[in-house]
């Protein structure tokens, strides 16, 4: 009797989510359509575009549709998924259906967008193949991330227009959704991915934490979390797994280019176009000066760029550098829970730019038809009211306040949606001293170069760092220390546009492993010669 009872009570443990299952989600099996869709983005958002697209479908088509999301990490591991996945699918293309041998040397040109004119004839053979097939990695649309990654997939070919430039002209222009804003591309001229919403960056901060700390200003620049006074309590990404923030970061390099540039001019009196090129060479070691020593206050450098606000949220953090609408989010969720206002968020309003979140079409989309009718919910004013109306209101999400920025600049000119938005007084095409991004200084293979740069400098170096900033915050901050810890000099400008760059930009990616542990070594030397001068200036 009681082992009878013991097996009713396992089979109902086990069959209990089943009966008590709502069924707010059309199943896979049980659609009458299916897109799927890869994606960084969080669960709150994957959730309210999967209910608001099956209604907005069903009510113009007739059919029901479900969403298969595909959820492997950040940008830059879906980067990697995509490359390995159309890799094996071309060779089989290349190799079954044309009939050609496959090697190292094709492998390397089909998406090779700068193959030269006089490139070995299979080489150019398979990038015209690659771009005339239309092989698959069995996913229709990459939503979400940074737009450097979007970039790269339009170049390789991995992306296709998707057609709705043509579909719909009235949106893509000053009015609508425009080609670019404040230097920043919104969009790709041959449609290949088009912005979606807008992301800017700042600080979440825990108040709590900051008074433990005696800290009575929250922080309003970039400036403010290298204060020893956050020794430990900075909560950090790694720049090479989030595009996103290796953004940021970026926004912090340009601030300091254009910082050095007002300097120059003020104290030489000389025409601002001779003195560009000297500020943006001052400006990067300023601005990676400043990120070594975030990085030396930094706690860790995490894989996901949704875990600091979750950290600064709970106090294991003080402050945490984030994408806006993780630290909009927390910030509203916290006061929501206890009823008092725990976090602060903040944008420096010259230390950020507003950078689009894309949305694309992959090649051979297996759903192409429904991919694309995904895209043009997500830019019609139906979606792009999801992602910031309030919960409830008429149009809005249902359970979570998504508290994102649309892209579409005439969402912004219904003042009769103030109400019932998450953020009426953010008026993003409106922004009092944004930053001006400058493509020239940082973008393309110089971007990727700076994010390889911080992390051999802050993340694979990080003990020794820490270290090192220990003692010289011990030392009260000696001169000499700081300069031995703060050379810069073999990862200056000049240097990662040469060296560096062509060892991350070589076939061999043993070149980019020795150009790693070489610069790892290099800063490794110099903290721990920094930590010496530091104690020694003690005695």
């Amino acid at each position: 009797m009681q082992r009878a009872l013991i097996i009713l009570s396992l089979i109902t443990v086990v069959a209990l989510p089943f009966v008590l299952r709502t069924k707010e989600h059309t199943t896979i099996g049980k659609a009458d359509d299916t897109v799927v869709i890869i994606t960084p983005h969080n669960e709150a958002i994957r959730h309210e575009y999967s209910q608001g697209f099956a209604e907005w479908y069903q009510q113009r088509t007739g059919r029901t549709v479900t969403i298969d999301w595909r959820v492997i990490g950040g940008t830059s591991e879906i980067t990697r998924f995509l490359e390995s996945e159309y890799v094996s699918s071309f060779q089989h293309h290349w190799t079954q259906t044309l009939d050609r041998p496959w090697s190292i040397d094709v492998q390397a040109a089909f998406t090779n967008h700068r193959l030269p004119k006089d490139a070995a004839p299979d080489a150019l053979a398979a990038r015209q193949a690659f771009l005339a097939s239309d092989v698959s990695c069995g996913i229709d649309v990459f939503f979400g991330g940074g737009s450097f990654d979007f970039i790269r997939q339009a170049n390789a070919g991995r992306i296709v227009d998707s057609g709705l430039m043509r579909r719909h002209p009235e949106w893509f222009n000053d009015q609508v959704i425009p080609a670019e804003f404040t230097g920043e591309p919104y969009l790709d001229k041959q449609g290949r991915w088009l912005g979606a919403v807008l992301s800017s960056y700042g600080m979440l901060y825990n108040f709590d934490s900051l008074r433990r700390l005696g800290i009575e200003q929250p922080p309003r620049q970039w400036d403010d979390i290298a204060d020893p006074r956050y020794e430990g309590e900075v909560a950090l990404c790694d720049p090479t797994k989030s595009s996103s923030i290796a953004k940021a970061f970026e926004n912090v390099i340009q601030q300091n280019m254009y910082r050095e540039w007002d300097r120059l001019a003020r104290e030489t009196g000389r025409p601002r176009a001779e003195l560009e090129k000297e500020a943006v060479r001052a400006g990067w070691e300023r601005g990676l000066r400043l990120l070594q020593r975030i990085g030396a206050n930094a706690r860790y450098f995490t894989d996901s760029s949704q875990k600091p606000p979750i950290d600064v949220l709970h106090g294991n953090s003080a402050v945490g550098m984030c994408i806006d609408f993780y630290g909009r989010y927390q910030e509203e969720s916290a006061s929501q829970r206890s009823g008092e206002k725990r976090l602060g968020y903040f944008s420096p309003p010259d230390g950020t730019v507003l950078s689009p979140d894309p949305i694309a079409l992959l090649r051979g989309a297996p759903n192409r038809e429904v991919a694309i009718a995904f895209m043009e919910y997500v830019l019609s004013m139906d979606g792009q009211k999801l992602w910031n109306f309030k919960v409830g209101t008429e149009g809005g999400p249902r359970r979570f306040a998504l508290r994102r920025l649309p892209i579409r600049r005439d969402f912004y000119t219904q003042e009769e949606w103030k109400t019932l938005r998450s953020d009426p007084e953010v008026s993003p095409y409106a922004g009092d001293n944004p930053l001006i991004y400058n493509q020239a200084w940082t973008s393309g293979d110089t971007f990727r170069a700076m994010a390889f740069v911080i992390r051999v400098m802050c993340l694979d170096t990080h003990p020794e760092l820490v270290a090192a900033w220990r003692e010289i915050i011990k030392a009260g901050m000696p001169e000499d220390a700081l300069a031995v810890m703060g050379d810069l000099s073999s990862v200056s400008y000049d240097n990662v546009q040469g060296r560096i760059r062509q060892a991350l930009t070589s076939k061999n990616k043993v070149d980019e492993i020795r150009m790693a542990n070489e610069l790892a070594n290099q800063f490794r030397r110099q903290y721990e010669r920094a930590a010496e001068i530091a104690r020694k200036s003690r005695r």
